[in-house]
């Protein structure tokens, strides 16, 4: 499996969290996104933006740099998910991307779950909030026993969701965008099967003491 790391601007992984950052194939940095790379100790691969928020400077020149105008209208991590489909990858893991403007925040959710990754087996996301994995088809899930899990419906209706491996299972349900349905599950066991039939869910696991999951 091809994996490709995505550094997003916003707060940096507590050491516990980022201590679950798997190894990568590729590592690109949404513009400052390569400064919480560097403070993570990650070496950048590729830098893409419009470097209006990088404080690293000069960049170092063994970095490709893929500079787009200011006067854009796409933000930058949406710049390097589309650089990252193009690579090819299996998997990809989208780190920080929280803590900064509460718009980019809020509009993350949707954005790794559109259609246009849909080519990629593994979207994650890990911030200093915890982890997310979108699902589309078929995801297997891992973590504590007992942690809380909340699926999330993103950009539609997510049918016929099932799952295996959760206090509260769930049987061809439908989970529609504004239901709480699927919020503020467990863990039964360390491992969770979760189907969906259509739709995309974002599978989450919120970093609270002692429910933590492993990546």
């Amino acid at each position: 499996m091809t994996t490709l790391l995505i550094f997003a601007g916003g707060d940096f992984p507590d050491t516990d969290l980022a201590s679950e950052i798997p190894t990568a194939d590729l590592v690109v940095a949404a513009d400052s996104g390569f400064d919480v790379a560097l403070h993570l100790g990650f070496r950048v691969d590729v830098l893409v933006g419009d470097m209006d928020s990088i404080s690293q400077v000069p960049i170092p020149k063994d970095v490709r740099v893929e500079r787009h105008p200011a006067d854009k209208d796409q933000t930058d991590l949406d710049l390097a998910l589309e650089f990252a489909v193009n690579e090819g990858p299996s998997r990809v893991i989208v780190v920080a991307g929280t803590g900064g403007r509460f718009d980019h925040e809020l509009s993350t959710s949707g954005l790794l779950c559109s259609d246009r990754w849909a080519v990629i087996d593994e979207i994650d996301w890990l911030s200093s909030r915890g982890w997310a994995h979108v699902v589309r088809d078929r995801r297997i899930v891992h973590g504590d026993v007992g942690a809380t899990v909340s699926l999330i419906p993103v950009g539609g209706p997510a049918t016929g969701v099932s799952t295996v491996g959760l206090k509260w299972e769930l049987t061809g349900a439908l989970l529609e965008p504004g239901s709480t349905w699927g919020v503020s599950n467990l863990m039964r066991a360390p491992v969770a099967d979760i189907a969906v039939e259509s739709g995309c869910l974002l599978v989450v696991f919120p970093a609270v003491a002692g429910t933590e999951r492993s990546g």
